[in-house]
């Protein structure tokens, strides 16, 4: 009897070690994400160090010059091959001029595993663009005004270009909410938009590299005339949405570093 005893007392050692061993095996790593972007024209490398001289050439052919990049990012998504998301808390405002917040880690965690996409929204969705809700945005001047629709800019990209006048001229190429204030009533049309960087296997803590083209901005799918659309542009609806067409291309993901 005592030796039956024994083996049944073997026999749940053995099935309880086992289980045990599955738990801790089935164990997911929880792995920061960290978001760095960088900034590019076409296949030369930009930096702040290079603002302020006219040296790049747009699509349409004229001359122009950085002074100002600072734009919004927010709704860092992972999407699990299930159609499942996990949105990451937090929001980055990359001030290019100034060289800071290019390098962005959100306070949440995600699991090691497989993900379908990766997305992040480019400025704020309807959801967020309240400009009462951030007040470190409304001390970096970010607000749009109550008569342009509220809420916040998505992008500030301002410079100097050479044009038909032949001489150094102002651009402002801000985007932000699209706004028609011709009617009796404000219409608005969406114009942030989602970058999607594709399928992704995390594994561990995970960096993104990520480029901005700020050619693009001027050439895909319309070719941008800054003597036509160089200021005023965030009362004109029609140049907030050729914005929002061009921007799709702007962004591209050159790796994953694990």
């Amino acid at each position: 009897m005592q030796k039956f005893a024994l083996i049944i007392f073997f026999i749940v050692i053995t099935l309880w070690s086992c289980n045990n061993d599955d738990d801790t095996n089935n164990t997911v790593s929880q792995t920061n994400i960290t978001l760095n972007f960088s900034h590019i024209w076409d296949d030369t490398a930009i930096t702040n160090h290079d603002f302020n001289t006219v040296q790049y050439t747009n699509e349409k052919g004229d001359h122009l010059s950085i002074t100002k990049l600072r734009y919004l990012i927010s709704n860092i998504t992972f999407q699990k091959p299930d159609g499942e998301k996990l949105v990451l808390d937090g929001y980055n405002l990359v001030d290019v001029t100034n060289g800071t917040n290019l390098s962005f880690t959100p306070s949440t965690t995600i699991p090691t595993g497989d993900y379908s996409k990766v997305l992040f929204t480019f400025g704020f969705n309807n959801n967020d663009n309240y400009n009462t809700n951030y007040p470190d945005l409304n001390t970096a001047l970010w607000s749009v005004p109550t008569m342009l629709g509220g809420g916040y800019h998505y992008m500030q990209l301002e410079g100097k270009f050479i044009g038909n006048a032949r001489t150094e001229t102002g651009y402002a190429y801000h985007a932000i909410r699209a706004v028609d204030n011709t009617g009796t009533t404000q219409v608005f049309q969406d114009t942030f938009f989602e970058v999607d960087l594709g399928p992704v296997t995390i594994t561990d803590d995970a960096t993104f590299e990520i480029d901005m083209n700020i050619a693009e901005w001027f050439k895909n799918p319309h070719t941008w005339d800054l003597n036509i659309l160089g200021n005023m542009l965030m009362p004109n609806f029609d140049a907030q949405v050729m914005m929002f067409d061009n921007g799709q291309n702007v962004f591209s993901l050159k790796s994953v570093n694990q």
